[in-house]
């Protein structure tokens, strides 16, 4: 069976697949440029299954997956590569998701990420948080960042991760990766000791409850640059996913909290290209002016927008104008821009709009 499992990792790293799915009654599956492809392979039974799952996981991953019915861990693939493994029970069957994880770290510059978010990263506290759906890219962003202040700061940076994705070397920074489970109870656990360890920068890999977000907000209070993730799409999305995870007598204070820690929210969805030959990520990106905190505070996120619109000279971006321009430019297909848009209706009158004035600048030729 391991050898099995070698095989399909293989094919995985040689065609450039960023995913492999185990799936019973089916044969496995890569995800190429954002496609599903099945491999010339039977369909799988839970014995395969089984097995797969067990040539990847520990007894303590064993255990979780029986008790929870799923379990999330990082594997390493001889010296080839490292997947993070999704394990999980559907219908009493088991099946896996393995997600490959690129050797080298990708730089701001190489990722094409916009110019502002050099600026936000050297901020020496605050919260930035960096959102968007499974599978778009958030872990590769995020490690850019880190790598981009371990390069270019003294600093202690703190990543506490489940599981550890990229592995950071210390550069000019020491870095300290911390695995929930491994080496600690809890992502709020792990903030709590992180604030004891003389920290300049703590990355929070996934804000999943109350207690992990509001430990976060209070680290970046507290005169610390805290990196956190969310699986929302767009800056007012986020921030109401923020407030509404506290009960309501507390709301009104954490937007207070929010709105005095926020640094930005970056918002990014990742989509096929126009020709099929790869990928291209779309962003929008929420800078927290006084107009911007005000509106946090006083619970008008719906009014975001507008603030995003007026405050394009400082860099923000509204994930629709974003999408806009990828299409121009022919990046993207009109089908993708539509299907990743925040307001479809609105776009749509924005390009009949933009064909009109097209028109009438032709015919003055």
């Amino acid at each position: 069976m391991a050898v099995e499992l070698n095989k399909l990792l293989d094919v995985v790293i040689d065609q450039g697949a960023s995913d492999l799915h185990l799936t019973v009654g089916l044969p496995p599956m890569i995800r190429v440029h954002s496609h599903l492809k099945p491999l010339n392979h039977p369909p799988l039974t839970n014995d395969d299954t089984v097995g797969f799952m067990r040539s990847v996981t520990s007894e303590r991953h064993q255990q979780e997956l029986k008790e929870k019915g799923g379990c999330d861990l990082a594997f390493a693939y001889e010296k080839k590569a490292r997947f993070r493994v999704a394990v999980y029970v559907q219908r009493g069957l088991t099946g896996l998701v393995l997600r490959l994880i690129p050797n080298r770290l990708r730089t701001i510059e190489e990722l094409n990420l916009p110019e502002v978010i050099k600026e936000l990263i050297n901020r020496p506290r605050g919260l930035i948080l960096v959102t968007g759906p499974t599978g778009c890219g958030k872990s590769t962003t995020l490690a850019a960042m880190i790598n981009h202040i371990n390069i270019n700061s003294d600093c202690h940076i703190i990543t506490i991760e489940d599981p550890i994705e990229y592995y950071h070397e210390h550069k000019k920074s020491i870095i300290t990766q911390r695995e929930v489970h491994n080496d600690v109870g809890s992502f709020s656990e792990a903030i709590v000791k992180a604030l004891r360890m003389d920290p300049d920068v703590i990355l929070v890999g996934e804000m999943r409850d109350l207690d992990t977000i509001g430990t976060a907000i209070t680290a970046a209070e507290t005169g610390h640059l805290v990196f956190g993730t969310l699986h929302t799409t767009g800056a007012a999305r986020t921030i109401n996913r923020i407030v509404d995870a506290f009960p309501n007598m507390q709301q009104e204070q954490i937007r207070t909290q929010l709105a005095t820690a926020i640094i930005a929210i970056i918002s990014q969805v990742l989509m096929p290209k126009a020709d099929g030959k790869g990928v291209v990520a779309a962003y929008e990106i929420m800078i927290a002016t006084p107009a911007v905190q005000h509106l946090i505070r006083e619970n008008e996120p719906h009014k975001i927008i507008s603030a995003i619109q007026t405050g394009t000279k400082l860099g923000m971006v509204l994930l629709d104008d974003y999408l806009f321009k990828l299409f121009l430019a022919k990046k993207i297909t009109y089908q993708d821009m539509m299907e990743y848009s925040q307001n479809p209706a609105d776009l749509a009158l924005k390009i009949q709009e933009y064909a009109k004035q097209q028109q009438v600048a032709y015919k003055k030729q």
